[in-house]
């Protein structure tokens, strides 16, 4: 029987359909795919993605095909497109097999679908991203209309959608995704004329969609969005205003506290004595730390919600624990403190440490529980 930790990750399915159904507002007509990668940012894939089927999702995003496979296992049905693609025979027949739609970046990848839709005796759906200024994946957006007429021509393949990335959507000056935006539009009429007409057409993220009209008007062929980090609660444009509603953290990382002492000035606490008591005060040692997904770089400067009030991180964050500075209130042996989440969110945290709240979501370690809460979550 495995027990709870000290340590848990309170996963609010409430909060995560309401953020979901504001993408839906937001998208209009669009029709929304769901960003469920990288076990949905951390919150749990197969959980994430029955509750968001259940709110009416109709697609879903992974990066890889062991994802979808971890998602199909889990009887999740809803459509799935594997965003990075297959890289290799086996993963091309996996792919197939799981009724996933792969994304293609280039002709490596249609031969390898190309092949595995042969064995199978059917064709293989699939998205072709564009490369219309990310320089990361995708076909260049100056062979792009000839690379989608060749695909809707092949008789093993078939062309269901083309998208791009943004790659400055959280940025206040939209001119670059406005510039991403007009270049696909421009290939998608050149493929048009060569006979090459994608059912599926999308391009803006959570950033995008949540910067509205601006953008959505320089797309209007648009069929669909990909929200990802938003429908978890996490705004992803640093110091922006909030949107036209506002988002609801899905995720809180708390622990309790297993030691508290009382610290003389001049001591030292932690590893390395990077921290000394300037005065007497009162030390609580919380039972959580880097192995946990709390930053290194959060010594000496991060903050914890404790008891009500944000106290301060002291030393050096160790791999198992943290100690904060309680001051002259009163702390007990068990009393919870939260990381990041409900009171303390977590843009500001990442921002402490120096990176985004995606790598804070996404590192929280195995042995901290995901406990459901909230909206259906008996039923996940």
């Amino acid at each position: 029987m495995e027990l709870p930790g000290p340590a848990v990750a309170r996963i609010d399915l409430g909060a995560l359909v309401a953020n979901y159904s504001l993408a839906r507002r937001l998208a209009g007509h669009r029709s929304v795919i769901a960003v469920v990668k990288a076990d949905a940012y951390g919150h749990g894939a197969a959980r994430v993605a029955r509750t968001l089927a259940r709110a009416g999702c109709e697609c879903l995003a992974v990066a890889r095909v062991g994802e979808a496979a971890e998602l199909r296992e889990a009887a999740v049905a809803l459509p799935i497109l594997v965003l990075c693609g297959v890289q290799d025979p086996e993963e091309a027949r996996a792919a197939l097999a799981l009724g996933t739609t792969p994304v293609v970046h280039h002709e490596g990848h249609l031969a390898l679908l190309r092949d595995a839709a042969r064995r199978r005796g059917a064709r293989a759906a699939v998205h072709v991203e564009v490369d219309t200024g990310m320089h990361r994946l995708g076909v260049s957006a100056e062979s792009a209309a000839a690379f989608l007429a060749s695909v809707a021509r092949d008789p093993n393949l078939r062309l269901e959608g083309a998208f791009t990335h943004l790659a400055r959507a959280d940025e206040e000056d939209l001119g670059p995704s406005i510039e991403q935006l007009r270049a696909l539009r421009r290939l998608l009429g050149d493929a048009a004329r060569l006979g090459a007409r994608p059912a599926s057409i999308h391009a803006v993220n959570s950033a995008g969609l949540l910067a509205g009209e601006p953008l959505a008007k320089e797309l209007p062929e648009a069929t669909a969005v990909r929200p990802g980090l938003m429908l978890y609660g996490v705004d992803p444009r640093p110091g922006r205003a909030p949107g036209p509603a506002s988002l609801r953290p899905v995720m809180t990382l708390a622990t309790r506290v297993v030691q508290v002492r009382d610290v003389r000035p001049g001591e030292a606490v932690g590893y390395g004595a990077v921290w000394r008591a300037p005065a007497p005060t009162h030390v609580a040692t919380l039972a959580i730390g880097y192995a946990d997904g709390v930053p290194w770089s959060l010594a000496n400067r991060g903050e914890v919600l404790l008891r009500g009030r944000r106290v301060p991180i002291i030393g050096r964050v160790s791999m198992d624990l943290i100690t904060v500075d309680a001051g002259e209130a009163q702390v007990f042996v068990g009393d919870e403190a939260i990381v990041f989440g409900e009171g303390l969110p977590v843009e500001e945290v990442a921002a402490c440490a120096g990176t985004l709240p995606y790598e804070l979501v996404t590192r929280v370690g195995a042995r901290v529980p995901r406990v459901a809460e909230g909206e259906g979550s008996a039923a996940v």
